[in-house]
């Protein structure tokens, strides 16, 4: 007698989702599971961090990861377009809000997080909808409409100067658009840069022709059919054809809060990713581990290879310990890495600062012994893969720290033994000269023999000036010297 597949329902269709089902594949977990998948957005599954590609112009289908037909060819049901409202977790039921009951085995809330919307005045109209000319970034169609509303000439104002803000702000500038960037804190991306490296991007950022006006909010949005500008909290009006909400973002607990489990700033896991209630699970976003959540890709990845591993028995002593965060990006052209802590805790730690001005460049290193506890790096991130990977396994830096975040300093200086190249998949750079080597000739080629580049695309440039290379016939010595 054949034994009854066990039914998985994965709530959520995002990036964490994604992973998820690659691990399950990867261990066979598919082939001995019904797998139904629950998504409010319609269609497939796509890469929000690559979002502004589409608000710049590119078709949807460009960030998409796995079409429907992806879903189908597994024997994934995808649930499309429906919301659920919550878990039945004594029935194990998933039950949505059209009324429908799903029974499952084990459930994974992967309901990933919502934006922050402040209540403006003037913001929505009657009806309670946002009033034309405003918009949140967060979807797909959140980026069309706002690309369809968007003319050049054009007076935009972005309100959040964290990453997303700051994306959204350089594309509407792109496309001849005056923007203004408004920020409550004193400085821009002050999550991840001190106040220095905060003032050092938003020069970089002015320089793309973007205004910036930090601490300051928005206390009204003017107008009547749509908006025609806002008003700060100073008094002073700024003309406006469209607000973006770029806030930040919370982790989303509607159905875990409706479903009876334990919640706080995000649904509570233990080190298996479970919850409080037998057989339901949380990964991404919307999960808090040892009281904490993280709200990027690489820990839901972590997480989601952790879960594999219990879900299809593959290493049932497999735990997940928390991750390490990193940031390196490019924020509105601009290259920007920050890893750690971004300020000295202990009075033994050193902190060593490189900043020059006429280049716009900012580094930044936090010390403990020879230790690398944290570090910055704003306009040149050439020492990221290295201090990365000093910081993930805790080896201790050079005699003279000074090396470890000017690389290139000398003629002499030391190449790095195997950098991380793709921090989202822990992709190392031995790794992708092996698959060079076995005839990945191109970003696609690399991308699917080793994950690099399929995370946030920061790593694309040094993928590509691998491949260059490989081409060429340089050494790799030569090459990890370059870095």
């Amino acid at each position: 007698m054949t034994a009854r597949k066990r039914r998985l329902a994965i709530i959520g269709n995002g990036m964490a989702t994604c992973r998820l089902l690659d691990e399950l594949e990867r261990r066979g977990g598919l082939d001995c599971t019904d797998v139904e998948v629950f998504g409010e957005e319609t269609g497939g599954a796509y890469n929000r961090v690559l979002l502004s590609k589409v608000l710049a112009g590119d078709r949807p289908d460009a960030i998409v990861t796995k079409p429907p037909a992806w879903f189908a060819a597994r024997g994934i049901r995808l649930h499309d377009g429906v919301a659920v409202r919550r878990l039945d977790t004594a029935a194990k039921l998933v039950e949505t809000a059209d009324g429908g009951a799903h029974r499952y085995d084990l459930a994974v809330l992967a309901t990933g997080s919502q934006p922050r919307v402040p209540p403006l005045d003037g913001m929505t109209t009657d009806g309670g909808d946002l009033r034309p000319g405003v918009f949140v970034y967060r979807t797909m169609d959140d980026c069309l409409r706002m690309r369809a509303h968007a003319r050049p000439g054009d007076a935009a104002v972005v309100l959040g100067g964290g990453l997303l803000g700051l994306e959204a702000a350089k594309v509407l500038n792109d496309g001849g658009l005056h923007v203004t960037v408004v920020h409550a804190a004193r400085t821009l991306m002050n999550a991840q840069l001190d106040e220095l490296g905060g003032e050092m991007l938003e020069r970089q950022i002015e320089g793309h022709g973007i205004f910036v006006r930090t601490g300051r909010t928005i206390e009204a949005v003017l107008g009547e059919a749509s908006v025609e500008g806002v008003r700060h909290d100073d008094g002073k009006v700024l003309a406006a054809d469209l607000l973006v909400l770029a806030c930040g973002v919370r982790p989303r607990i509607d159905v875990a809060r409706a479903s009876g489990l334990p919640i706080n700033n995000g649904i509570v896991v233990n080190d298996t990713l479970a919850t409080e209630a037998s057989g339901v699970y949380a990964i991404g976003d919307c999960a808090e581990h040892a009281g904490r959540t993280y709200g990027i890709v690489a820990p839901a990845w972590e997480q989601a290879a952790v879960l594999a591993d219990v879900l299809t028995g593959a290493n049932p002593q497999a735990r997940y310990r928390g991750s390490k965060v990193y940031t390196r990006l490019k924020v509105a052209g601009v290259d920007v890495a920050s890893m750690g802590r971004i300020e000295p805790e202990l009075e033994r730690d050193e902190v060593i600062q490189v900043v020059e001005t006429r280049r716009g460049s900012y580094r930044k290193l936090i010390v403990r012994g020879t230790e690398l506890v944290g570090a910055m790096l704003v306009g040149n991130t050439a020492a990221a893969a290295s201090l990365v990977q000093a910081l993930d396994r805790g080896e201790p830096l050079p005699d003279e720290p000074l090396e470890a975040l000017c690389p290139n300093a000398g003629a002499g200086a030391p190449a790095c033994a195997d950098r991380t190249i793709c921090n989202c998949n822990a992709v190392p750079e031995s790794r992708l000269r092996a698959a060079i080597a076995a005839g990945a000739s191109s970003l696609e080629a690399l991308a699917l023999a080793t994950r690099a580049g399929t995370g946030c695309g920061s790593c694309k440039t040094e993928l590509a000036r691998l491949l260059k290379q490989s081409v060429a016939g340089v050494p790799p010595a030569k090459v990890a010297a370059a870095g």
